[in-house]
């Protein structure tokens, strides 16, 4: 982290520092907003939260060894007196300010040494963690990125709204040599906020989808605002664009940055590659296990085998979005194919398979979802499941607005052509799913609906026999991954024993 004394962030937030016998030069050493992950010499950040408001932990905060608390008001510790605080309007904001200083000094600091500095944002409707993971994976097998263990640092998990980015920025310190930033929005103008928070030299546009489309008014605004991290981009950037979306082709205006497209489709865009760098696909295919395979081309560079471990076809474009931004940052296509080869997953619940010692496998992809992601995995159950008895165990996608029926119907209309055998829709924010599948012409034992996941349960450890395929899916908020895991470990004794393979 970098150094701030308490005078400091007093400074650049805005704020105060109270009370008046406060040092000024204290220096936090971490930053957290959970007082359960406060330590030695942490900054307690006390932002509001939509189930509790993070004042009221500033005792316990500091119970474990805070020395420094960031709030919107003055609240008195366990003794009584106000510890150390900064007081600002707005905590979040205040923490994004901090971030942003962060940022600039270690541009600062590593530019007067003479060294180089990559900021990498990454933003999409789908695929933001599996390609940060994998273009994190890619700047570690550097020796500029393996140089110390601060050398290269991304978001733990999918930390990547307005809280996630600068507790992200804080890990990094004047020996970081890749920053990679995962970007979120829920509106028009987020994204555009944290790109000015941390200045990236390298930006990502992955997919538009639907996902958020209530939030956001629709799916034009969702590609305005993804759109904003390629306008934030300066003349000396590079943008990274996807070819095989339309809505991110159409953003190449919107940027001053040099062009790197990809595309696993290069035979219909060869004329993109003379306006800027054509990072592409060949061939490529899925393996007996799923597992994304194709050659790959820099510019007009000779080709390389890419044999990813990741599942699904759909991976490939994160693949191809994660080896457009390494080159970009000057990593040779070589260095970039053997690490994408070598990487397992980086985070849970995405396409995290489990085989059962009784021989049924868990597909756990129920971290999030929308209506491409679904589609998605419901293809790659039907091209692993066959010879083998396939489960779409399935809740709701939520934040869809006005499509939200639209768009369970078309699921489930999807998982009968497919010819999943058994469908499980879990609860009713789902039911239109169900319903769907239903007119579609699945009923009887071949679709199913439970209000919630210990029915699920049940009826799945009633109903499953060795051999069966199982597919979870649903939003983060529906929780269901939690029943993927109580899938995949019914057999065992305990979760610590069970032999996972993680797929993102």
């Amino acid at each position: 982290m970098i150094e701030f004394t308490a005078a400091e962030i007093a400074e650049i937030t805005g704020g105060r520092l109270v009370p008046e016998t406060a040092d000024p030069a204290i220096v936090p050493t971490s930053v957290v907003t959970d007082s359960r992950e406060a330590r030695e010499g942490s900054l307690y950040v006390a932002k509001p939260g939509e189930n509790a408001d993070g004042h009221s932990f500033v005792a316990a905060a500091f119970g474990a060894g805070a020395v420094l608390a960031l709030c919107e008001r003055e609240v008195p510790g366990a003794d009584g007196a106000v510890p150390p605080s900064v007081i600002v309007p707005d905590a979040v904001l205040a923490m994004g300010s901090l971030a942003a200083e962060a940022v600039r000094r270690i541009r600062t600091a590593r530019a007067a040494r003479g060294e180089a500095f990559t900021v990498v944002g990454i933003t999409g409707s789908a695929g933001k963690t599996t390609t940060k993971d994998l273009l994190a994976g890619i700047f570690r097998s550097t020796p500029e990125g393996s140089a110390g263990p601060g050398a290269t640092v991304c978001p733990q998990g999918s930390y990547n709204g307005e809280v996630g980015v600068p507790l992200t920025v804080f890990e990094a310190d004047e020996s970081t040599r890749y920053l990679v930033i995962e970007m979120g929005a829920t509106g028009v103008g987020h994204i555009r906020y944290l790109a000015e928070m941390v200045r990236p030299d390298i930006g990502v546009v992955l997919v538009v989808g639907s996902a958020h489309a209530g939030e956001f008014g629709g799916v034009e605004n969702i590609a305005r605002t993804k759109g904003e991290l390629l306008e934030a981009l300066s003349v000396h950037g590079a943008a990274v664009i996807n070819l095989d979306d339309a809505r991110v082709r159409a953003m190449e205006p919107r940027t001053t940055a040099a062009r790197w497209f990809f595309t696993a489709h290069p035979e219909g865009f060869a004329a993109e590659g003379q306006r800027g760098t054509l990072v592409a696909a060949h061939h490529a295919t899925v393996d007996a296990e799923g597992h994304p395979v194709f050659d790959l081309t820099v510019g007009g560079g000779a080709s390389v085998r890419v044999q990813s471990r990741l599942i699904g076809e759909h991976h490939t474009g994160n693949l191809l979005a994660a080896a457009a931004a390494a080159a970009a940052a000057g990593v040779g296509a070589q260095e970039i194919a053997a690490s994408l080869s070598a990487q397992g997953p980086g985070s849970r619940w995405r396409m995290e398979r489990t085989d059962r010692p009784d021989g049924v496998t868990v597909i756990n992809d129920a971290y999030n979802a929308n209506p491409e992601s679904m589609r998605a995995a419901l293809r790659t159950l039907a091209d692993l499941g066959r010879g083998r008895r396939t489960w779409a165990v399935l809740g709701a996608m939520r934040e869809l607005g006005e499509d939200t029926i639209a768009a369970h119907t078309a699921v489930g209309t999807l998982v009968v052509r497919l010819n999943i055998d058994r469908l499980l829709v879990v609860g009713r924010e789902a039911r239109a799913l169900y319903v769907s599948a239903v007119n579609e012409g699945s009923w009887g034992s071949e679709c199913s609906f439970v209000e919630d996941a210990d029915e699920a349960f049940e009826l799945l450890e009633r109903e499953l026999q060795p051999g069966d395929l199982v597919l979870v899916k649903s939003s983060n908020g529906v929780g269901l991954r939690h029943l993927g895991d109580r899938i995949a470990w019914a057999e065992l004794p305990s979760p610590t024993a069970h032999p996972r393979t993680e797929l993102t």
